[in-house]
């Protein structure tokens, strides 16, 4: 039966302003790619990062591109020589999985041997002043796992206000490139007194060698400096744990590879997301039964998430239902 695929944009508003050290918005716009074959559909979410020069008519030409082969019987595997690692490839993947499972082949969850169970994710604290960030952090005290977003001069005084407003939360510091080498070991001390878990991406991807070369008093993890399994053997003696997201290694089908290889490189491993809705995180939540770190909280972030979503309770996030994803 030939398949038609369609990409379409969405536009969902972020509940208050979210901040880091590149900037803010207002909303989180998506493009979402649907594959259908007769009256069965698939669906499959990305939210294109202009950190990696992708833009949102980017990444509808390139989903666009593979509209014919995909409609022929191209399948994930095929996808992987189609497109290049990234949002458009990640959109496809995951509409072919879903597609795949509702035509009622096997739920995705069987085809990867997985008994899913709720997990518990970070929720993200917004760049802001070390007031303002203080009060997010009270607001938030009670969940176990907070991510909090820094990357200034001036990030001493963040931290400290962050860990004396939530003292019971473990917490994740994103720097998102913005620390220096001249900074960086004063800013590992005090998060090492401050018992910070993990520190994600403290230097500019490409230029974070320094980072074989000190002390690390607390784990880092690679993000930016991380897109594709070729990656991992550069990093070894530079970073602890590694950000994998489905935008970065273009879907579920390679990001399950990258997992493998970097388990057995002895890296922690962190499932990330961006902003986006449950089809976005619905298959990261799979991805990440298993991993030391989960952070997909981006509809917590939203004022208002797609229909239907995941559950979350709290910081808990439960599998994906079927008629979402999978």
């Amino acid at each position: 039966m030939r398949r038609n695929l369609e990409a379409t944009i969405d536009t969902f508003p972020i509940a208050g302003l979210f901040t880091i050290s590149r900037g803010s918005k207002t909303e989180a716009e998506v493009v979402t790619c649907t594959i259908s074959a007769g009256d069965v559909s698939g669906r499959g979410e990305c939210v294109p990062y202009r950190r990696y020069g992708e833009s949102i008519e980017g990444v509808l030409k390139d989903i666009r591109s593979v509209s014919d082969a995909v409609a022929e019987g191209a399948g994930r595997a095929e996808l992987l020589r189609l497109l290049k690692p990234g949002a458009a490839r990640n959109a496809v993947d995951c509409a072919l999985w879903d597609l795949e499972a509702k035509q009622g082949k096997m739920a995705v969850s069987d085809a990867l041997n997985l008994s899913p169970r709720p997990i518990t994710t970070a929720f993200t604290l917004s760049l802001g002043d070390a007031e303002t960030m203080a009060a997010e952090a009270a607001r938030h005290s009670q969940r176990p796992l907070l991510k909090v977003k820094l990357g200034t001069t001036d990030d001493e005084a963040r931290m400290r206000a962050v860990r004396r407003a939530a003292p019971a939360s473990r917490i994740i510091v994103d720097a998102n490139e913005g620390w220096t080498e001249e900074n960086i070991e004063r800013h590992l001390r005090v998060a090492a007194e401050l018992q910070i878990s993990l520190i994600e991406q403290p230097l500019p991807a490409g230029k974070d060698a320094k980072l074989a070369q000190i002390q690390r008093h607390v784990p880092i993890c690679a993000d930016e400096s991380v897109h594709a399994i070729e990656d991992l053997e550069a990093l070894r003696d530079r970073y602890d744990a590694v950000n994998i997201k489905l935008d970065k290694t273009g879907g579920l089908t390679e990001a399950l590879r990258m997992k493998a290889e970097a388990t057995r490189l002895g890296f922690s491993i962190m499932v990330g997301c961006m902003v986006g809705t449950s089809l976005g995180m619905a298959p990261a939540v799979l991805l990440a039964q298993d991993v030391d770190y989960a952070d997909l909280d981006g509809p917590l972030l939203l004022a208002h998430d797609r229909n239907p979503s995941l559950r979350y309770e709290g910081s808990t996030v439960f599998p994906p239902p079927p008629d979402l994803w999978g």
